[in-house]
């Protein structure tokens, strides 16, 4: 992926609003896009630096509410292919996390916001390893996967990278709403691990709890 700095990066970027999606710096994801002014968004990313913004809006009662949070990450457009029926199968790379200044007014449907990318620029740093317990880290995910009944290759995690691993969880993760802006908004990668091991241990311990209260 090409080198960017906040000099290089556009003050202006489409973004999209999405419940629950938490794309991370460094982070991978899919999207699978099928609503007209979305499918106009990408088409228009692809024209010029094929940059977008995932941002999640604000829920008010458990509704979707057009307010969004004030941070978002935007990505690359690393791969993308049309389907058969009209979709988009896109992949985003992760590159820099923003603040959202003020609204644009709509474009082919979609939105856009001027954006702040100084408060992240740390970012744009090659990826450092979190300082973290990693037996700890694993005798917590090992309690989580095994309490959700999630089988995975053991051996593969221990051959993970911390930083990957972390980073994965966070995206990946069941986690509540404001919980994955609480990761998203985790100033570095010690604190983000701190986070999603506390999470982690308290979904484990809560879904351990509802299993024994059913028996």
């Amino acid at each position: 992926m090409q080198s960017y700095s906040p000099e290089n990066l556009p003050d202006l970027i489409p973004v999209f609003p999405l419940p629950g999606a938490l794309l991370l710096p460094a982070g991978r994801l899919p999207l699978n896009i099928f609503e007209p002014r979305y499918l106009s968004m990408i088409r228009d990313a692809l024209k010029t630096n094929w940059l977008i913004g995932m941002i999640q809006p604000r829920s008010k009662n458990g509704e979707k509410s057009s307010i969004l949070y004030p941070v978002g990450c935007a990505g690359k457009i690393v791969s993308f292919t049309e389907t058969e029926d009209g979709r988009l199968l896109i992949t985003l790379g992760g590159i820099l996390r923003f603040k959202t200044k003020h609204e644009l007014p709509s474009y082919n449907g979609y939105r856009r916001f001027q954006i702040d990318w100084s408060p992240f620029k740390r970012d744009l740093q090659p990826v450092e390893e979190p300082e973290i317990d990693r037996a700890h880290f694993e005798a917590v995910l090992r309690h989580y996967l095994s309490t959700h009944k999630i089988p995975v290759k053991w051996d593969d995690i221990k051959n993970t990278s911390s930083s990957f691993l972390v980073t994965s969880l966070a995206m990946q993760c069941p986690f509540t709403q404001e919980e994955k802006q609480a990761l998203l908004e985790a100033p570095n990668l010690t604190e983000l691990t701190n986070l999603v091991v506390s999470l982690l241990a308290m979904a484990a311990n809560s879904n351990a709890t509802s299993s024994e209260t059913h028996h």
